[in-house]
């Protein structure tokens, strides 16, 4: 996994489930969409789910779409 400075966190527009933001940040990260799925709604379960919605509302919202 290589940080290249100039890449930048946006919607995914190949792996959409909602809106993008999941396979957004696996893009980012370079990990299989899969896992950050996994662990998002595993996250948002144990924090009685309220909080992870607002995130991922939230996280849509602020994080660019690619072109």
């Amino acid at each position: 996994m290589s940080f290249d400075p100039k890449r930048r966190l946006l919607l995914s527009r190949n792996d959409v489930k909602i809106a993008g933001v999941c396979g957004g940040i696996a893009e980012y990260l370079e990990i299989d969409p899969t896992i950050v799925r996994v662990v998002y709604t595993a996250l948002t379960l144990f924090s009685a789910a309220f909080p992870g919605i607002i995130l991922y509302i939230l996280l849509m919202l602020i994080i660019p779409k690619a072109q």
